[in-house]
């Protein structure tokens, strides 16, 4: 089905990294959550009136307010495709960042206010009546709920959208909200019992949280992320691929919207190598990366020493010694000042952020005494710096 909607909706559907087919998968999510949550929040609420349940009710109002989640989701998806000016020169893609960002309020709001009316009902119960078809017609929103949230989970990793998969996420919270609902009715049916503000409670708690996950999932890029380690991998692993290059550092990704990124990494080349030719290369390779990645990337050339064996060989005596200390301390821009009696090695080094400002002068003083160790004429002059790589997510 998921094929199908893509194939009949969506024209080129394979070239996701451009803007307008981004739009259409956008627009066919929205069009397509809309509908399934109208239908169901017609249905829970006709049922939830007939066998009086308040728990069916506030799942009927969730899948309300997932509608009109799709209906803001929607708007935030074609203002997100409005072109850059002179006003937004990186285009307008936060937009459905800040769309996400109010379907997250109104799915907490929504919750809350589903959790007083349970409370209620759990200080004063009112009586409920069993129907089979309460059962079946819950149980049809539970196989819609779990569709939607595999639709939405499919396209939001085609199209890197992290509100798709955050409303996928939101729809298989739907899935054991409506789980529990039936279970509600059925111990009705079963036992007499009636724990139906309970469950309702239970649903109200379970539509806050799902709101707070995708405030948080929202609110991430908006603030700044760290760069994701597949990222990072994939861009300087392309910058190296070129000739001329022989190694890279310090990537900066800006994110202005899915699909919309903006980067700088710093790019080593060899110190012996001619300005001009090495300028051409530079150049190249960021024309490279917008038109395969779609990235505008700005790339600062790194003069190294790759001929210099004493260099090389010091550079390995430093390389021995972070490792021997913590294998996750990296250090780039190495020089070397060579004199008769001292030695300066001058490099910039790559701390993990967990290292804390108290502990840095005391690794400074340990490289420095572990590299005199092995040559009592060096002296280490170091820069520290972290990473803007998710340490959490390596």
């Amino acid at each position: 089905m998921t094929e199908f909607l893509v194939r009949r909706f969506v024209r080129n559907y394979d070239n996701v990294e451009d803007v307008r087919i981004r739009t259409a998968y956008g627009t066919l999510a929205s069009m397509v959550g809309i509908g399934c949550n109208l239908l169901l929040f017609v249905s829970k609420l006709c049922i939830g009136i007939l066998v009086h349940s308040i728990s069916v009710m506030a799942d009927a109002f969730n899948n309300l307010s997932d509608a009109a989640s799709s209906i803001i989701g929607f708007v935030g998806v074609k203002m997100a495709e409005k072109p850059a000016d002179d006003d937004h020169p990186f285009g307008h893609g936060r937009i459905e960042y800040i769309a996400a960002f109010i379907v997250a309020f109104l799915v907490i709001q929504v919750g809350f206010s589903l959790f007083k009316t349970s409370f209620g009902k759990v200080l004063h119960p009112e009586d409920m009546s069993f129907r089979w078809i309460s059962i079946l017609i819950l149980l049809m929103s539970v196989g819609i709920k779990l569709w939607l949230s595999c639709f939405n989970k499919k396209l939001g990793k085609r199209i890197n959208s992290k509100v798709m998969l955050a409303t996928s996420a939101d729809a298989l919270g739907d899935v054991a909200t409506t789980s529990a609902t039936i279970c509600s009715i059925g111990i009705y049916g079963a036992l007499g019992l009636n724990v139906d503000g309970i469950v309702g409670l239970i649903v109200s708690v379970v539509v806050m949280i799902a709101g707070v996950n995708i405030a948080k999932d929202t609110l991430a890029p908006l603030i700044g992320e760290a760069i994701d380690p597949e990222i990072y991998d994939k861009i300087t692993s392309f910058v190296e691929s070129f000739d001329g290059i022989v190694g890279s550092h310090d990537l900066i990704v800006h994110n202005y919207g899915p699909s919309r990124s903006m980067a700088s990494i710093h790019a080593e080349v060899p110190n012996d190598c001619d300005v001009e030719r090495t300028h051409e290369i530079i150049d190249h390779i960021e024309r490279e990366a917008m038109r395969r990645m779609g990235i505008l990337l700005v790339i600062h050339m790194d003069p190294v020493e790759t001929h210099d064996e004493r260099v090389v060989e010091f550079k390995e005596l430093v390389t021995s010694v972070l490792d021997s200390i913590d294998s996750r301390l990296t250090f780039h821009d190495f020089r070397m000042v060579d004199g008769a009696e001292r030695i300066n090695l001058i490099f910039d080094l790559v701390v993990p952020r967990e290292y804390k400002p108290s502990v840095l002068g005391k690794l400074k003083a340990r490289i420095t005494e572990d590299v005199a160790k092995k040559d009592r004429r060096c002296c280490c002059v170091i820069t520290m710096e972290n990473s803007f790589i998710s340490e959490s997510r390596e």
